[in-house]
C-alpha cells in the first residue's frame, strides 16, 4: 500500500472532522440563549409612607385670677367713706351735709369701679405643654425598574434588588428575576 495514499486518507478525514467539528460547533453557538441580559439602567421604585411623630411646645398662658369679692362691696365702702369725708370738708350746714352724702355717693361708685379695674387686671401666668401629632413622610424602595438588553431587543421589568451589570437567563430564555438566595452556614 502506498504510504502518500494512507497519509492523505488521515489528512483528509482530520480535515473532514475539523470542519464537521467547527460547523457544528457554529451551528451551536448561534441556536444557544446567552447566559446574561446586559442591564442598561435600573431605577428605584418607591413609595411614601408615613410615620406619626409627637411635636410639643411650652405655651405661656394668662389666667384671671380668681375673684373673691363678686359684688366689689370692699372698693364701694372703702370709696363711699373716702368720699364721704372729702364731701364733708366742703360748705357749711345743710351743705355740708349734702357734700357729705354727695362725696359718699360718688366714692363709693368710684370705689366699685377701681375694684373692678383692680379684679380686672389681677391676672397670672403660668406655663403649658401643648403637644401634637405631626405625620412625617418618608420614602421606601419597593423594587427597581430595569431596562435591559437581550439578543439586540430592550425590554423592562421590575425586580425586587437591584440587578448590578447583567441579568441571568435561564436556558429557556427567561430572565431570572428573583435575588438568588445565600447560604447560610
Amino acid at each position: 500500500m502506498n504510504t502518500n495514499l494512507l497519509i492523505g486518507g488521515i489528512f483528509g478525514a482530520v480535515a473532514v472532522t475539523a470542519a464537521g467539528s467547527y460547523a457544528g460547533y457554529n451551528s451551536y453557538v448561534e441556536n444557544k440563549t446567552p447566559s446574561f441580559a446586559e442591564v442598561i439602567s435600573s431605577k428605584p421604585v418607591t413609595e411614601t409612607y408615613y410615620t406619626n411623630r409627637e411635636e410639643c411646645y411650652d405655651e405661656v398662658v394668662q389666667h384671671q385670677a380668681e375673684v373673691k369679692d363678686q359684688n366689689k362691696v370692699t372698693g364701694t365702702i372703702i370709696g363711699a367713706v373716702i368720699g364721704g369725708v372729702i364731701g364733708k370738708q366742703v360748705g357749711g350746714g345743710n351743705g355740708k351735709k349734702l357734700a357729705t352724702v354727695a362725696g359718699a355717693a360718688a366714692g363709693g361708685y368710684a370705689g366699685n369701679k377701681v375694684q373692678g379695674n383692680m379684679q380686672q387686671n389681677d391676672v397670672y401666668t403660668t406655663t403649658e405643654r401643648r403637644c401634637n401629632t405631626v405625620k412625617d413622610p418618608q420614602q421606601r424602595v419597593t423594587g427597581y425598574s430595569v431596562t435591559y438588553s437581550l439578543n439586540g431587543e430592550t425590554g423592562t421589568v421590575v425586580m425586587d434588588h437591584e440587578p448590578g451589570a447583567t441579568i441571568p437567563v435561564q436556558d429557556d430564555g427567561q430572565l431570572v428575576l428573583n435575588k438568588p438566595e445565600t447560604q447560610q452556614f
